[in-house]
């Protein structure tokens, strides 16, 4: 199996509670560790490109996930 790794960018101010998904560099992993550390990893530096006043001001913070994949024959 491989998995997938799908990252958003939320909002929570109030109203306008959304999320839009963002590319990431790397997407597909052999396994959900390295899907999930990798997740972590790319979250924090793509976060840490957001000054505090636009992160603050949105209330923005990264949500991600490793959807599996079945392997193709």
């Amino acid at each position: 199996m491989k998995f997938l790794l799908v990252m958003f960018l939320c909002s929570s101010v109030l109203g306008s509670n959304s999320c839009k998904q963002i590319e990431v560099e790397i997407s597909e992993f052999k396994d959900h560790y390295e899907c999930a550390i990798n997740g972590y990893k790319f979250a924090h530096e793509t976060i840490s490109e957001f000054d505090r006043e636009f992160i603050n001001k949105h209330r923005a913070y990264i949500q991600f996930m490793c959807k599996e994949q079945a392997d193709h024959i």
